[in-house]
């Protein structure tokens, strides 16, 4: 039996990566909640459960490589390419901070099958710029996996009918700097990566 979503929320919780508090999003959207993916990727053995449960999703797809965005993306990218057998890519930004790109030599076959992968999914924007990056090389984009869909299945709506594996979805409220209640009640906001976070209450 594959990984299922209740254990793969449990392994999150369990790692600590499911905090509570105030946090501006990658989007710039806000939220009370917050998934910090690298209290999960920090740890090789669950990391390769979770890239195995992905890998067992996609077999069937033709898989020749695998590529995610940085910087989540590309230990996923690794771990999910060595259990399918396959090499790993990852698309960095590109300079001036629109869209993403293959550098350090990264080459992509024309119609070669590729994977695209990533940690969490919310508004897609990650996943799409790499998709774009793939399109860009004339390879094709077999399929998109990622360990949690945060948009509750919304963001998934934008990949055109490609095929996705999420391994968990969920639906965690995010607003609009200017209509977010927490700022509405001066709430501190934090941006995670840039500050410690041993102080976030883990839910």
């Amino acid at each position: 039996m594959g990984t299922t979503p209740k254990e793969v929320e449990r392994t999150f919780r369990e790692a600590g990566a499911f905090l509570e508090g105030h946090f501006v999003l990658s989007s710039g959207r806000h939220s009370p909640k917050y998934l910090e993916k690298f209290q999960v990727l920090q740890w090789p053995a669950r990391t390769e459960a979770l890239s195995g449960a992905i890998a067992e999703r996609v077999r069937g797809l033709g898989i020749e490589t695998v590529a995610g965005p940085t910087t989540g993306g590309i230990i996923l990218a690794h771990e999910v390419a060595r259990q399918l057998g396959t090499r790993a890519v990852y698309a960095e930004r590109k300079e001036g901070g629109t869209g993403r790109e293959f550098r350090r030599g990264f080459q992509l076959r024309e119609a070669e099958r590729v994977l695209v992968v990533d940690d969490i999914m919310s508004t897609g924007g990650s996943v799409e710029e790499t998709i774009a990056a793939v399109r860009d090389a004339d390879a094709a984009v077999a399929g998109v996996a990622v360990l949690v869909d945060r948009s509750g299945g919304a963001a998934a709506k934008r990949l055109a009918g490609i095929p996705l594996v999420a391994l968990w979805e969920v639906e965690i409220e995010t607003y609009d700097p200017a209509s977010c209640p927490q700022c509405a009640a001066g709430e501190p906001v934090r941006k995670p990566g840039t500050t410690p976070a041993a102080k976030e209450r883990v839910r």
